[in-house]
């Protein structure tokens, strides 16, 4: 019988996936840091994962309805372009890298972990899993984004906050004011 409550939200997982060490590679991590200067809902979680990638898949088995894992991913576009990718359903067919090593998982091979895992287990995977990526332009080692990924770690944060229902930044904060010239 309903009583007019509303449901429960579910609970969603956000987690920054990368390597700080390797340039563009740590855009998840930078992401989910400028995350988590918004008030997000009560029922997400952000966690930097950093490159705990067998860590990462054990926790998305913890009972989370949709987990956003955000990284670099190359995919052939301009540095900087943020893609919003689904991989709630893998193809089968597509080929998994093998998850030996621990500190060097990339989503891919995270998500091939997690579908052992949840076998083993018994444990459910989460039923919506997304991918926000950022196209990488230098993934050598150096700390630090470079400037068209560091300029995209704002769109990745709004669509987030869009995902989640979180609050975004005010439009004031997000534009130039009024009366600045451009040299």
């Amino acid at each position: 019988m309903n009583d007019g409550t509303p449901p429960a939200p579910t609970r969603t997982l956000i987690a920054g996936v990368g390597n700080i060490f390797l340039g563009d590679d740590g855009f998840g991590v930078e992401a989910v840091r400028r995350l988590g200067e918004h008030p997000l809902p009560g029922h997400v979680e952000v966690v930097d994962a950093g490159v705990r990638g067998v860590h990462l898949a054990y926790q998305m088995l913890d009972g989370y309805h949709t987990v956003l894992l955000v990284d670099a991913s190359a995919r052939g576009g301009a540095p900087g372009t943020v893609y919003l990718l689904d991989a709630t359903d893998p193809d089968p067919a597509a080929p998994r890298p093998p998850a030996i090593d621990g500190h060097h998982m990339t989503p891919d091979s995270v998500l091939a972990l997690l579908d052992t895992l949840s076998a083993g287990t018994g444990d459910s995977r989460p039923q919506r899993v997304l991918v926000v990526g950022c196209e990488p332009a230098d993934l050598d080692e150096g700390i630090g984004l470079s400037e068209p990924v560091a300029a995209a770690v704002d769109e990745a944060v709004r669509l987030i906050l869009q995902l989640v229902g979180g609050a975004e930044p005010a439009a004031a904060d997000t534009r130039p004011p009024t009366g600045a010239t451009h040299h």
